[in-house]
């Protein structure tokens, strides 16, 4: 099965030899957008490429129903040991979407739409865009062509570079956002800074009329 970068096994490896990579503190994006699902009064969230789940446990802090996809059965094995293993976590990739039926009010896609090639992005969207409920909101964290990175590595295509041993990046600007999210209800754009410079794209999902 192919990963979340489209290279067999990557994360797999990248999981089982370096575990917690990313420590264990929140990302500032999570925060960001748990604070706004709190005051939307979000209960259940969908989070593709959960990892071992660092970026999870605030939302459930918060009373909220938490949902994961991930590639790594280590990572996941590690989300269990670290948060419990009362969560559900789908065993796949996003790019097999979707893994229920189910609808959520909240979905937060953290720096993984950037490592798909420009059909699996469009695809992503609509897959998301698909599971939400009518006045839900999805939250996806991009890299921004401010990163330093940007033009580094091997081109590939427009914005889009291999680089740290196969990692393939698309870097965001506000007119690729647009591109990508207009259809999909976007309706903010803000910027955060980790560690890369960040876009943080919000879209609703409107009621019928």
């Amino acid at each position: 099965m192919k990963d979340k970068t489209g290279k067999p096994a990557f994360w797999e490896s990248a999981f089982a030899e370096k575990q917690e990579m990313w420590g264990f503190e929140p990302s500032k994006s999570a925060i960001l957008t748990r604070d706004f699902f709190v005051e939307k009064g979000v209960k259940n969230v969908l989070i593709p490429g959960i990892g071992y789940g660092r970026n999870a446990q605030i939302f459930r802090d918060r009373g909220m129903n938490v949902t994961g996809i991930e590639i790594s059965k280590t990572a996941i094995e590690m989300a269990q040991k670290h948060y419990g293993g009362d969560m559900a976590i789908y065993h796949g990739s996003v790019t097999d979407m979707p893994f229920d039926d189910r609808r959520y009010e909240g979905i937060f896609c953290y720096a993984l739409i950037h490592l798909l090639d420009e059909d699996e992005r469009a695809n992503l969207i609509r897959d998301c865009y698909h599971q939400l409920t009518e006045n839900g909101y999805m939250v996806f964290v991009v890299i921004s062509k401010e990163a330093h990175t940007y033009g580094q590595g091997t081109f590939i295509s427009k914005d889009r570079y291999e680089m740290f041993g196969g990692v393939k990046l698309f870097f965001y600007d506000e007119a690729s956002i647009h591109t990508e999210f207009d259809a999909a209800g976007l309706f903010e754009i803000t910027t955060v800074t980790e560690n890369y410079p960040f876009f943080l794209i919000t879209c609703k999902k409107e009621s019928k009329r």
